[in-house]
């Protein structure tokens, strides 16, 4: 697991621009420790991976420092339902969700969320990260797809000009993540 966390960071290292659409979890780089160490547990243990889990959480958590260095922006779509599944234990999920309060007001991250209640604009199946606009990456459970074909990345700048149309930004997003918050002391 180590060895895929260490994988990316010569790209993220390149990438100016990330356009990340999470529609089930928190983005890697936006993780406290201990969401990733739930994450991570489940997929060495289904994968049955070696379990390196310290030094894979500690090569995860030190990739996240692409976010402080640089001029790199962030612009970042969650669906609310990855700010409501419950990763891990109450307490975990409660500082995930603080730190992406303290996330979103970093001046070069831009996070908005996609309400679950309203009306959808779009549609999208899966979860992408878009390099600049050169590459766009689609992670399975089993393999990463690269997309490179310049016809097939505009699609997917496209699709996220549409899920950015779809999402709210600012006191609205923070109030759903508050109200997340809220729901996980509410046992809701």
């Amino acid at each position: 697991m180590k060895q895929l966390m260490l994988a990316p960071v010569p790209l993220y290292e390149q990438t100016s621009h990330f356009r990340i659409y999470e529609h089930s979890a928190i983005p890697g780089l936006f993780q406290t420790a201990e969401y990733s160490a739930a994450v991570l547990r489940y997929f060495i243990d289904f994968l049955g991976a070696p379990n390196d889990l310290d030094s894979a959480l500690q090569a995860r958590i030190e990739r996240q420092q692409i976010i402080y260095s640089g001029n790199r922006r962030f612009s970042v779509i969650l669906e609310e339902n990855a700010i409501r599944v419950r990763v891990g234990s109450p307490e975990t999920m409660a500082g995930q969700l603080d730190r992406l309060l303290a996330t979103m007001s970093l001046p070069r991250v831009s996070l908005g969320i996609v309400p679950q209640a309203e009306i959808r604009k779009t549609f999208t199946q899966v979860p992408f990260w878009i390099y600049d606009s050169e590459m766009v990456g689609v992670e399975t459970p089993t393999a990463k797809l690269e997309i490179t074909q310049p016809r097939e990345v505009q699609l997917y700048v496209d699709m996220f000009a549409h899920l950015q149309g779809s999402a709210v930004f600012g006191a609205k997003a923070r109030a759903l993540i508050t109200r997340a918050l809220a729901d996980l002391s509410d046992g809701s």
